[in-house]
């Protein structure tokens, strides 16, 4: 089954929306539409839906640990700048932009956690520039 949509859990709205919207822009994402309490991200039809706010049940979001989503780059360049982005919009480092050989070939990666904990990494399975 195709995904529909990814929902990110924030107990800081403002913090968490100026974060996804620095170090998902890079990537591709924009914010899209802001519905029922939550701002949506987007990277265009077919893509799905990137969702930020507060948890349906009303309880304190929590990072799960093993749990990461992973955004594309198109370029090496576009994940530096994308870590770049993200840590200077509140997120903390938690993998600085690299080659990961324990990855696919070519893979160059950066991790971020945003300003609720969450998980994201950004790659490119790219050769060098």
């Amino acid at each position: 089954m195709p995904i529909t949509h990814i929902m990110i859990g924030s107990n800081d709205q403002a913090k968490s929306v100026a974060f996804y919207e620095a170090a998902l822009a890079p990537c591709g994402y924009q914010k899209a539409f802001e519905h029922l309490g939550r701002v949506g991200f987007s990277a265009g039809e077919g893509q799905p839906p990137i969702l930020v706010g507060t948890p349906h049940d009303g309880k304190a979001a929590t990072c799960g640990n093993g749990m990461m989503i992973g955004f594309a780059a198109e370029t090496r360049a576009k994940v530096r700048e994308a870590y770049e982005a993200g840590l200077k919009a509140g997120g903390k480092d938690d993998g600085e932009p690299g080659l990961r050989p324990q990855g696919p070939p070519n893979t160059y990666a950066a991790y971020l956690r945003d300003p609720c904990g969450n998980k994201i990494g950004i790659f490119c399975n790219k050769p060098s520039e």
